[in-house]
C-alpha cells in the first residue's frame, strides 16, 4: 500500500470513528507559552498524551506515547532556541530527555516525564526572559560559532556577518558575554570535545583535527587547562563504555 492509499485509509477510519487531532492553534499556543517562559500558561494548555485527540503513531500503547513525547521534546527544543536558549544547551537537554524516554518502561513513567519536560523548559525560559538578552549581533555570532566549531572562525568573519567593524564587535562581544571572542570559541570547542570523548569513539587526533586545534599536543594542553583532565583520562572517567585500545 503506497502512502496516498494509506493516507486515504487513515482519513476514512478517522471520519468513521470520529477521531480528530489536537487543534493546530492550541498546539502552537502551548509551545509558544513554553517559549515565552510562562509555566502557568503551559500548565493550562497542557494535554496528556492519553487524550482522545492525540494521533495514533503505533499500535503498541507504550511506543505510541514514546513517539509523541519525542516529537514534543523536539518541538519544544526548537521553540526555546528561537526564544533565546543557547542552542547547545537546548540540544543537550533534548538529548538527555530523549534518552530518558527510551528508558521508560511504563505509560505512567512517560506521563510523568512529559510533565517534567514541560515544566523544566518553561522554567528555564522564564529565567532566560528575566535575564538580559544579548543584542542581535552577538546572538548571530554565538549561533555562527556553534555551527562552525569544525572550521576556522575569525573575528573578521564574524564582523562580516554582523556588518560591524572587528574592533567594535570585539568590544561588544566582550562586554555582553564576559570573555573575548577567541576565549569563547575555545570554551565551546572544549565543550564539544568533552561530548565527543564521552559519546563517540573518535581518537584524540581526530577530535583535535575536527575542532581545528593547531595540533594534537595543543589540543591536549588546552583541554587539560580547561577541564583538569587529559583527554585520555577524561574519557576513561566518563565514557559510556571502555575500549582503551582505540583511544588516545
Amino acid at each position: 500500500m503506497d502512502i496516498q492509499k494509506k493516507l486515504s485509509h487513515v482519513e476514512f477510519l478517522n471520519r468513521e470513528y470520529n477521531v480528530s487531532h489536537l487543534s493546530y492553534e492550541r498546539e502552537m499556543a502551548f509551545f509558544q507559552s513554553i517559549k515565552d517562559g510562562d509555566p502557568e500558561e503551559a500548565k493550562r494548555l497542557f494535554k496528556p498524551f492519553n487524550s482522545e485527540d492525540m494521533g495514533k503513531l503505533s499500535d503498541d500503547s507504550l511506543r505510541n506515547l514514546k513517539y509523541h513525547l519525542t516529537i514534543t521534546v523536539a518541538f519544544i527544543t526548537r521553540y526555546c532556541i528561537e526564544g533565546g536558549m543557547e542552542m547547545e544547551a537546548a540540544y543537550n537537554l533534548s538529548d538527555i530527555y530523549i534518552r530518558s524516554i527510551d528508558k521508560c518502561r511504563t505509560e505512567d513513567e512517560i506521563n510523568l516525564l512529559h510533565r517534567e519536560v514541560v515544566d523544566d523548559y518553561a522554567q528555564r525560559m522564564q529565567l532566560i526572559r528575566k535575564q538580559n538578552r544579548y543584542p542581535r549581533s552577538v546572538t548571530v555570532c554565538l549561533d555562527y560559532i556553534y555551527d562552525n566549531l569544525h572550521t576556522k572562525i575569525s573575528l573578521e568573519k564574524l564582523a562580516e556577518i554582523t556588518a560591524l567593524s572587528p574592533a567594535y564587535l570585539s568590544k561588544l562581544f566582550h562586554k555582553e558575554v564576559g570573555m573575548t571572542v577567541s576565549a569563547y570559541i575555545t570554551k565551546k570547542r572544549i565543550e564539544a570535545a568533552e561530548n565527543m570523548l564521552k559519546f563517540s569513539e573518535y581518537s584524540c587526533l581526530e577530535i583535535s583535527d575536527y575542532l581545528c586545534f593547531s595540533s594534537e599536543s595543543h589540543f591536549i594542553q588546552v583541554f587539560r587547562k580547561h577541564t583538569g583532565y587529559t583527554p585520555k583520562s577524561f574519557r576513561e572517567r566518563f565514557f559510556r563504555t571502555r575500549k582503551p585500545d582505540v583511544f588516545c
